[in-house]
């Protein structure tokens, strides 16, 4: 058999790219209904990197957390304990616990669009209610 030196490999069958595709879009529909409820854009949901940026704003991280993944090393810590981290600040900013954390972690193309389309609300940024007036720093305790 004549080999010309290039190994092609596996290609993926149409049904795989079908379930793929079935896939990204439910997990697109749910980023959008969660960015919505965040008071969000839904739109960043479609916008690659974007949407990690939004998606940080909602569980109240700095943006520069991405920059992180363009340095070795901190890149592989930050893929693990982040996406544990951000997962579990997004499943307390609505309210939920560690079981919640966990389905978005594991089967977030089920959990993401029941966060996005069930009966949560936003609490804020990890789960801590926004008050106004919270940060008013001559009457922080409320005393008059």
């Amino acid at each position: 058999m004549y080999s010309n030196g290039f190994n092609y490999g596996y290609y993926p069958s149409p049904l795989a790219w079908g379930f793929y595709g079935i896939y990204s879009i439910i997990a697109i529909i749910g980023m959008w209904r969660i960015f919505e409820k965040a008071g969000k854009p839904g739109w960043a949901a479609i916008i690659p990197i974007y949407n990690i940026i939004v998606l940080l704003e909602v569980v109240g991280k700095p943006w520069w957390w991405l920059l992180l993944a363009l340095i070795p090393c901190a890149n592989f810590i930050m893929l693990i304990i982040g996406w544990v981290w951000i997962n579990n600040l997004l499943s307390k900013s609505f309210g939920q616990g560690v079981g919640f954390t966990l389905g978005l972690m594991f089967l977030g193309f089920i959990f993401y669009p029941i966060l996005g389309f069930g009966d949560y609300t936003y609490l804020g940024p990890g789960g801590v209610p926004i008050v106004f007036g919270a940060t008013d720093y001559e009457k922080p305790f409320g005393v008059n």
